[in-house]
């Protein structure tokens, strides 16, 4: 298995570093729902690979139970 060395994970830190300085305010300000929905998509996938028989509303309800138990956890 390839893994990234600290070399290269520090410059692909630094590349994003820099693009988020390059972007405008617009930009930054789409990026946290953006990236949300990533990660929700992510997840969405995870659970349809966990739940294989689950149908697409099945596997939302999944989705919202668990984003509403992390909400609950950082409170």
């Amino acid at each position: 298995m390839v893994t990234p060395s600290d070399k290269s994970v520090d410059a692909l830190l630094w590349d994003k570093i820099r693009a988020a300085q390059g972007m405008s305010d617009e930009d930054r300000f789409l990026a946290g729902p953006r990236l949300f929905d990533y990660a929700c998509r992510i997840a969405l996938d995870g659970i349809r690979s966990q739940f294989p028989d689950a149908d697409d509303g099945e596997v939302r309800e999944i989705l919202r139970k668990r984003l509403e138990m992390a909400r609950r956890l950082e409170q």
